[in-house]
């Protein structure tokens, strides 16, 4: 290998991605850096789209990206593996070794050289210890998560579709623990799953048949956001006939039940989580760096570790100051898609011998999608600071204008556009929902 600095981004996410991205472009084209990115798995999807893999609105085959012919173009090379450790000394990363789906190992813990590395390994989801959840939830931190909930979702459908055929209870009872954004859009879209499929053979088996119910333990779902925003998504809730229950915590999760602190018992045959995230465990056992009580990494304003100058991190996996206000930058994909912008200054600042540019989050509001019914959300100016509510078709421009936007920064706007014009055209040519 050539003695060019080379740069190492941990985590293909929508902030890794993005980034590995615009440095291949601009350092890894013109031999300036050699740019390596590293992730666990082989394609990329947008995680804000994960509910709607897990639903059958969207269709992932169509929407992931590969690492490897996405690196090729845009002139960065890709590592398949997960990240393990950190010999900080050496400045190496250590990758585990890779395993089949046999368990048989394909290729053995290896190490990766750096001159600067980024992590950005997002997160995952926060049971808080919850008695029962690991063994009776299902969880939608990746994309074989959904497509696994994908799986068991239209097999239950099936399922009790059949039972009603032949006469016998048929009701399918869910949970969604978690009010979030998430969990929020994941509730409507499976109540639109649970009207869609029936026209597609699963007649027996009414939307009425199918009861979702959302738990929140804060006294308000949505509790991060505005309070009208709250009010709006619940009375939307409450039209698609999605019971939400707030201001009791789960205590535990059986198989078939979840039982809330006050002793309520709710019936439920899928359970979801999605309630709070956590950081990677195994960033908290990495070689020199700081990370607080939820494993993110502690980093400055301007996202470098604050016991490492080679090292920076960002996104979820990071826990970034933001000026004049006791709170750090929030975990949302706004929050990364800023942060790969700014690191992306400082890492070409770096290589110049420039100085580190200061991240400065800009909270441009909240949008929450009800699948085909409505979208609502409130808009941030950036003048006046001040918030503007918005709901219906505006909105949803709005909602669709976020995922072209990473669009745009992966594959330019030209090719954007042409993503957009066959997504039009497949949408017209395949049915609503994934069948398979």
């Amino acid at each position: 290998m050539d003695n060019l600095h080379h740069i190492v981004v941990v985590g293909g996410g929508a902030g890794g991605l993005e980034l590995a991205t615009r440095l291949g472009n601009k350092l890894g084209k013109k031999r300036k850096a050699r740019i390596t990115l590293v992730d666990a798995g082989l394609t990329h999807v947008w995680k804000p789209l994960l509910h709607e893999v897990a639903s059958g609105s969207l269709d992932a085959n169509a929407n992931e990206i590969n690492y490897r012919a996405h690196a090729r173009k845009h002139h960065y090379e890709f590592q398949l593996g997960r990240m393990d450790g950190l010999d900080h000394n050496a400045r190496e990363v250590i990758i585990a070794p890779f395993h089949d789906e046999d368990g048989d190992e394909v290729v053995p813990e290896r190490r990766i050289g750096y001159d600067t590395l980024v992590i950005a390994v997002g997160s995952t989801a926060n049971d808080f210890g919850t008695p029962g959840a690991q063994d009776h939830c299902l969880f939608l931190d990746s994309l074989n998560q959904a497509r696994r909930f994908h799986n068991l979702m239209l097999n239950a459908f099936l399922r009790k579709n059949h039972e009603a055929q032949s006469g016998s209870g048929h009701e399918l009872p869910i949970t969604i623990i978690g009010a979030g954004a998430t969990g929020v859009e994941l509730a409507a879209e499976l109540r639109l799953a649970s009207r869609e499929l029936p026209i597609y053979g699963m007649n027996h088996l009414r939307p009425e048949d199918v009861s979702i119910t959302v738990v929140e333990a804060a006294d308000r779902i949505l509790p991060a956001l505005p309070g009208r925003l709250s009010e709006a998504a619940t009375r939307e809730l409450d039209h698609q006939n999605v019971r939400v229950m707030t201001g009791e915590p789960v205590s535990e999760v059986r198989d078939g039940v979840v039982v809330l602190k006050d002793g309520t018992e709710i019936a439920s045959e899928m359970t979801i989580w999605a309630a709070g995230i956590k950081a990677p465990a195994f960033l908290a056992t990495l070689d020199g760096l700081e990370t607080n009580r939820g494993n993110q990494i502690k980093v400055k304003q301007t996202l470098e570790a604050t016991t490492a100058p080679d090292i920076f991190a960002f996104g979820d996996c990071a826990e970034c100051p933001q000026p004049q206000s006791e709170r750090p930058v929030p975990p949302r994909a706004q929050s990364a898609h800023q942060q790969a912008d700014t690191l992306f200054k400082t890492l070409c600042h770096r290589l110049e011998g420039r100085e580190a540019v200061p991240f400065v989050y800009n909270d441009h509001g909240s949008l929450i999608n009800f699948s085909r019914y409505t979208t609502v959300g409130n808009l941030m100016g950036n003048l006046s600071g001040r918030s503007m509510y918005i709901e219906g078709k505006v909105a949803r421009l709005f909602y669709l204008s976020l995922y072209r936007m990473h669009q745009v920064a992966l594959h330019g706007v030209v090719r954007t556009g042409i993503i957009w014009l066959m997504d039009r055209i497949s949408r017209a040519m395949h049915p609503r929902l994934k069948l398979h």
